[in-house]
């Protein structure tokens, strides 16, 4: 691909981008439910429900690393709904009638999921520091973590788009979402697999975002670095290397 085509194709991206940033005007409840949900679940499993069997020292350490890694595989409902319903309303076939890159819609698309990510990461984050907890590894750390958070996040987003086009209708995409739950919570991301009986403990442990929650522990410790950020990274990374294509393919496929 040309120079001339790149700069075409993030040209087009740009367009949508801000066609998705643009909807959070006109719906900015889904934005702040959104924002304020893993905030919710941060509380009451910190001080309501309880928790950290298995867990050493204070449960908050422990628990704000794993409700961010929870809150990157959740919310993935408004980019996949985004995405039926453009299919099922024609949007797709009037922007295909017009010079636009192929792909640019699911690029805008994603593109807005990952700033309204990096908000939630922040409003999080936030919240966490009010109640106490801090990150102790040092600045460059704390990058290093929010960046294997929101690789995750690239990583389910595309998982989400593939899901979305293959239900097809915005009705079905509730149900598919469901899907997301057990890898939520099949992690280590609110208790140890130490607490667990063996074999769900090694089911966890396999969990890719057993291994994003752990390596971001890690990294917000007194040390400030991760044996696990290379599961961390390259567990996305595959993730993606089967996501991404299979979506574009099919939303070229049903976009005709």
């Amino acid at each position: 691909m040309s120079t001339h085509a790149y700069a075409y194709a993030l040209t087009d991206s740009w367009t949508m981008t801000r066609r998705e940033l643009a909807r959070w005007g006109r719906r900015p409840a889904q934005v702040v439910v959104g924002l304020v949900f893993p905030v919710m679940l941060l509380l009451m499993f910190g001080y309501l429900v309880g928790g950290g069997r298995g867990v050493t020292g204070d449960y908050l350490d422990y628990l704000v690393p794993g409700m961010l890694a929870l809150t990157m595989a959740f919310g993935l409902e408004g980019t996949m709904l985004a995405v039926t319903q453009d299919l099922g309303k024609g949007v797709i076939d009037r922007f295909r009638s017009m010079p636009m890159a192929n792909g640019a819609v699911l690029v805008g698309r994603s593109a807005a999921d990952m700033l309204q990510s990096v908000l939630a990461v922040a409003v999080l984050t936030a919240v966490a520091y009010t109640l106490g907890w801090r990150a102790q590894g040092g600045f460059a750390a704390f990058l290093h973590a929010v960046g294997l958070l929101l690789l995750f996040r690239f990583a389910m987003l595309w998982v989400g788009i593939h899901l979305a086009l293959v239900a097809g209708r915005p009705e079905l995409v509730q149900a598919v979402q469901i899907l997301v739950w057990p890898v939520g919570f099949l992690s280590n991301a609110l208790a140890t697999p130490r607490s667990m009986p063996g074999w769900l403990g090694t089911i966890v442990e396999w969990n890719p975002m057993s291994h994003t929650a752990t390596a971001v522990r890690e990294l917000f410790g007194p040390a400030g670095h991760s044996g696990h950020a290379g599961a961390a990274v390259l567990w996305p990374l595959a993730l993606l290397a089967v996501f991404f294509p299979l979506a574009v393919r099919r939303f070229a496929r049903l976009s005709r």
